[in-house]
């Protein structure tokens, strides 16, 4: 008796963040939806998001200036149309997350008739236009966003479920135009490959971050989504701008524990070993500078010096202040020995935001009929080289009330899929070799953070691409003789994301935001997004 399982559903999301729950939200309504968490379902960057969401909220502020820095900190690299799409629709989306229950702080003025938000500014920023939940904002997101979606009948959250690969209409063999019919699923709890049928896949499974040694985000950023897209046909553009975040907490123990923009927001320091600045030998804007700038700096410094680190401190201001705004952070340095407002704490760059992605338009749409994109997963043009802080949670909602709309307006003439063929394990056996795939990881994040880093060369990409492409093939070889692992589904993924971001990295002859190669230091006069087309588009 076959124990294979299938599930139906309207709309599949796979992933459990801001982008994936504010989408269900928005269509559960008039659709039955399936919600994927690869872990626990609030385990992803979301919930670790500390400083903020960008809006104008405050009567001197305007969406032209949002505008404006936005496309300053993208260095000549973002889709005006889309920036401004997204500002202009930011308030709105960031009022849905407030009538949604989201705390937003409050001035110490505000009122019960007529509320005013705390804003907070950050590097790049010309006004004060972050709205924040002390300095746990992802947190708050994320659990409200949880609270709403666990309350509805509508949507089924499957905990502890990988998605293995989108399903097509091509994929499967079946005639007529290509759409998305599905995805095959791994279900970490029975072991099992499972099938989910769908009208529409979104994909809202966050960043690739943990290709490199050194990151911020939590262990489930693995690239599933953009490798997934790319092997089911779709575009991918600009994934050699991986944001760097400038301040992460050196400590053996703090594996991703990083410092929030909104420190310097607030007046904190970035100084050497031996108490000096050095940020405005690098920028005028000093430490509000964008964080590519910041980066490079505290790297050059760092080398420079032969300085395991560098140092950010903010204990000139006022200690009450400092707890009162980064509550979180202050406990979360005491139980390492640091207190924030006595001391200058140690920090180093490590890998935070993917920038590129998977190509979208302003619908969220990829190339494939019934597959969208959300979130940091996607490429929508925002960002162009380089992330301004708190734009990421503002794409998420934005983006995902732009599918959601799109979705509903499309959902009547859209077919249930026909029932698809079950995942084939009659070949495959249980493997005695993890360590293999431990090895090979290792050695992945490790040269890419040597070779792809925050400063490259041609060759340093080039000997990156040798390696990868032989620990794909071993990979490969893994892949078709053994059965389905959580570590072996991200190491696939992962060497796919790698290879793309080299590849794109070696496409652009210039420096720009967070490109930075010794070969090529100067920009280029005219420039635009590096698009990677696969070799059997969808």
């Amino acid at each position: 008796m076959s124990t294979h399982k299938e599930h139906i559903c309207d709309v599949l999301v796979i992933g459990s963040g801001a982008s994936g729950l504010s989408l269900a939200l928005h269509l559960a309504s008039t659709q039955k939806v399936m919600v994927l968490s690869k872990g626990p379902r609030n385990e992803g960057a979301t919930y670790y998001a500390q400083g903020g969401i960008a809006a104008v909220f405050d009567e001197n502020d305007s969406i032209e200036s949002h505008v404006e820095d936005t496309q300053i900190a993208g260095d000549g690299l973002c889709d005006e149309d889309v920036v401004s799409f997204i500002a202009e629709n930011a308030k709105e989306c960031v009022q849905w997350l407030i009538d949604g229950g989201v705390p937003f702080d409050l001035d110490e003025d505000s009122n019960e008739d007529e509320p005013k938000f705390h804003l907070t500014r950050e590097g790049g920023h010309s006004h004060r236009r972050i709205l924040h939940a002390a300095d746990a904002t992802g947190m708050a997101v994320q659990t409200s966003l949880q609270d709403n979606v666990m309350q509805h009948p509508n949507i089924r959250v499957l905990e502890r479920h990988n998605a293995l690969d989108i399903i097509t209409r091509k994929k499967i063999g079946i005639t007529g135009a290509n759409r998305v019919l599905g995805a095959y699923v791994w279900n970490r709890d029975r072991e099992a490959v499972e099938t989910i049928r769908a009208k529409f896949v979104v994909l809202a499974t966050g960043g690739a971050s943990k290709v490199y040694q050194y990151t911020s985000n939590p262990d489930v950023s693995s690239g599933d989504g953009i490798a997934m897209a790319w092997r089911a046909g779709c575009r991918v553009a600009n994934l050699e701008f991986n944001q760097f975040h400038p301040t992460c907490l050196f400590h053996p123990e703090a594996r991703n524990f990083l410092l929030t923009e909104a420190l310097r927001g607030e007046g904190a320091y970035l100084r050497r070993p031996d108490g000096t600045r050095f940020m405005s030998d690098f920028d005028e804007r000093a430490e509000l500078a964008p964080r590519d700038v910041v980066a490079r700096a505290i790297d050059y410094e760092m080398k420079r010096l032969g300085a395991d680190c560098m140092y950010l401190d903010i204990s000139h201001k006022d200690p009450e202040f400092v707890i009162k705004h980064f509550p979180t952070i202050h406990e979360k340095l005491m139980t390492y020995g640091f207190d924030i407002t006595k001391q200058a704490i140690p920090i180093v760059p490590a890998a935070h935001y993917t920038c590129g992605g998977v190509v979208v338009d302003k619908n969220g749409q990829t190339d494939l009929e019934g597959l969208y994109a959300i979130g940091e997963v996607s490429y929508t043009g925002l960002h162009g080289a380089n992330r301004m802080a708190s734009n990421s949670l503002l794409e998420c909602v934005v983006y995902a009330w732009a599918a959601a709309q799109h979705i509903g307006d499309n959902a009547a003439k859209a077919e249930v899929p026909p029932s698809l063929p079950h995942w084939d394990e009659s070949q495959v056996s249980c493997s005695d070799e993890e360590v293999v795939l431990q090895h090979n990881w290792h050695e992945l994040r490790l040269f890419m953070w040597d070779y792809v880093g925050i400063v490259r060369s041609t060759k340093r990409l080039e000997r990156a691409l040798r390696r990868i492409e032989l620990l794909k093939q071993e990979t490969h070889e893994y892949y078709s003789n053994f059965r389905v692992s959580n570590n072996l589904l991200e190491m696939r993924n992962l060497l796919q994301v790698a290879e793309l971001m080299v590849r794109c990295a070696m496409a652009r002859k210039e420096s720009r935001g967070l490109h930075y190669t010794i070969d090529y230091p100067d920009k280029m006069e005219e420039s635009g997004p590096t698009i990677l087309v696969p070799d059997f588009p969808c």
